[in-house]
């Protein structure tokens, strides 16, 4: 069951991740950080930064959730394999298929499919027990190519590239409007909602968020986009999108339910990295599936 600290600021020009750490040393400083990284510590009943420096009667609230426990075993869950070799594997996620384990979904995960075929992967430090081999993640309801290492050296070699912002990251999204103009680049930051910690916002305070789109076609009411990453933040594409007035269609969180589709349209349809092994740049695409499929066809009648 999660607790709730409630306490005012006595000390100024102190960080706010080592005020807390001081004042409940049973709080490591990392799980501190991890708080306040996913919402669950705020000042002044906004979202902040570990950086923050206090002033004096600073109100700070922090919900701290039960540790979770949860060691991923091997499952036998189908895997669609786009590429491997013996540094790291391409996978094609379905929808409906969580990357990792956590509270809500403990099992049948991604990671639980990844270990059945790679057995050796529980034996890697990077990624953590819980996320082994996983490098960067997609939604839950959002299909589509993702890399997975089999190695601390991979690992460690394809989060540099992701820093460095060299991974190409493109989707297939269909958002609901007439999105003019046919190119642009969102750019705003992108942080935990200061009214929703299971949601995330453009708030000042939020971390560096650029997202590329250009237009593919519009249909009707909808437009067809190809969306660029240039960073990573968690729901980006749904977020900025639904920002600046043109949610993604079936997005429940971010729009509103559509009657051609049970889940957001946004499909991971390309990437490139270089093969940690070689250097060699590589590309990747997959096609829509076929529920993105249908809803196309469906819009493209209306």
């Amino acid at each position: 069951m999660s607790s709730r600290l409630e306490f005012t600021v006595t000390r100024a020009g102190v960080r706010l991740d080592k005020y807390i750490a001081e004042e409940y040393p049973e709080l490591s400083r990392t799980r501190i950080q991890k708080l306040i990284s996913e919402g669950f510590i705020t000042v002044n009943d906004r979202v902040a930064k570990g950086s923050l420096k206090l002033n004096i009667g600073d109100k700070i609230t922090a919900i701290i959730p039960p540790p979770v426990s949860i060691t991923p075993l091997p499952e036998k869950i189908p895997l669609t394999i786009v590429y491997e070799d013996n540094d790291l594997l391409v996978v094609d996620k379905p929808a409906g298929l969580a990357v990792h384990p956590a509270p809500g979904h403990p099992s049948h995960t991604l990671v639980n499919a990844i270990l059945a075929h790679c057995p050796d992967l529980a034996l890697t430090s990077r990624g953590g027990s819980v996320r082994p081999g996983i490098v960067h993640r997609l939604d839950k309801n959002t299909s589509g190519l993702m890399v997975v290492a089999k190695n601390d050296a991979s690992h460690q070699n394809l989060s540099n590239q992701i820093k460095a912002r060299s991974v190409v990251k493109r989707y297939l999204v269909l958002v609901q409007g007439h999105l003019s103009p046919e190119r642009g680049i969102i750019e705003a930051p992108i942080g935990r909602d200061p009214g929703n910690r299971k949601r995330m916002a453009v708030v000042s305070e939020g971390r560096e968020a650029r997202t590329q789109y250009r237009v593919i076609r519009y249909l009707d009411s909808y437009t067809l986009l190809e969306v660029t990453l240039e960073t990573g933040r968690t729901h980006q594409i749904r977020v900025h999108l639904s920002a600046i007035g043109f949610p993604v269609v079936g997005d429940e969180v971010y729009g509103r339910r559509s009657p051609y589709l049970g889940r957001q349209f946004v499909h991971a349809c390309h990437l490139g990295f270089r093969l940690p092994s070689s250097g060699e740049y590589v590309e990747f695409r997959s096609k829509l599936p076929p529920d993105l499929e249908q809803a196309l066809e469906h819009i493209s009648l209306l």
